[in-house]
């Protein structure tokens, strides 16, 4: 009994461990989301579509090893993104769930995690293609992680301008890892990819505004202001729709392509013009999934198109 009749109950064994227990314990899939699958998979599908325009052949085995050693560095940019930005996804709706976060996975474990993978996946491109590509994949994960993550995100709205250098190189890497060099073509899809990538984010970041300046994030809604952004979407849509049409003009594709091109062109820019006109959420949410599937529209009419080239000939 204690003081004042309030009888206490000691802490039996069994109570300690179910505190023990109850501590957050990482699974299989917090580890899958440390390495943030959706992105993953954009970075994959361009890199792959990369490699198959590449002129020349390649072993289907060696092919998919030129896949998953892209997969493995974009899965090691996620997971010392994860490690790195802990602090600042704790404060955000969007991100508070992942697992570095919530504290299931420490960050110096996710750190670990990711320069492991990036190693594997830099010395599989090396030995098993060329080391042209495996130096342009480890130029990737550094240019994401030193200049995106640790000197731009906090410090400059044009953190995504300049930090979509590393989003639209799989395309370039995948084409090196056939020929073993780089030529104009895959440096139009570089180009496609890096204009893509600020109207994309900007996008996502109107409507996740109050997350971004929560956090201290400079996005360019939270420092330059809503209308200013509404602006630079639309300038970019533009762009990069009259990108999408340069393989044509350049004889990397054909007409089929170019219809495509056309289309989700003219899909992509009318949903930023809607977008700069309302301003509004909602359009700004289907400004962002408008702008995935305008990059899956252009990277899959190039694989029909140079389907049917080789099917048919000129």
């Amino acid at each position: 009994m204690a003081a004042g009749g309030v009888r206490t109950v000691p802490r039996s064994a069994g109570m300690i461990a179910t505190e023990v227990a109850a501590e957050p314990v990482a699974t299989p899939l917090d580890y899958w989301r440390l390495l943030k699958p959706n992105v993953m998979q954009l970075v994959v599908f361009t890199g792959a579509v990369g490699l198959y325009l590449a002129p020349g052949t390649i072993h289907p085995l060696l092919g998919f090893v030129a896949v998953l050693a892209i997969a493995l560095g974009a899965g090691a940019c996620a997971a010392i993104n994860n490690a790195y930005d802990a602090d600042i996804d704790r404060q955000m709706r969007r991100t508070r769930g992942r697992p570095t976060a919530t504290g299931r996975i420490a960050p110096a474990e996710a750190l670990g995690t990711g320069i492991a993978l990036a190693l594997i996946a830099v010395m599989l491109m090396g030995l098993a293609l060329n080391w042209l590509a495996a130096g342009l994949l480890a130029f990737t994960i550094l240019f994401y992680l030193v200049v995106y993550t640790l000197f731009l995100k906090r410090r400059t709205p044009q953190n995504i301008v300049i930090g979509g250098v590393a989003g639209a190189l799989p395309p370039v890497v995948g084409w090196a890892a056939v020929t073993g060099d780089v030529g104009l073509p895959p440096l139009l899809l570089f180009l496609i990819v890096f204009l893509w990538t600020p109207p994309h984010f900007w996008s996502l970041a109107l409507y996740r505004n109050e997350d971004y300046r929560r956090a201290g994030v400079p996005m360019l809604p939270v420092v330059a202001g809503r209308r200013r952004t509404l602006r630079y979407i639309f300038a970019y849509a533009l762009a990069v729709s009259l990108a999408g049409l340069l393989p044509v003009a350049v004889g990397a594709a054909g007409a089929l392509y170019g219809l495509v091109a056309l289309v989700a062109g003219a899909m992509f820019t009318g949903v930023a013009w809607r977008l700069l006109r309302t301003g509004r959420d909602e359009v700004a949410r289907r400004g962002f999934r408008v702008s995935v599937l305008y990059l899956f529209l252009i990277f899959l009419g190039l694989v029909v198109d140079h389907a049917v080239f080789d099917a048919f000939g000129s």
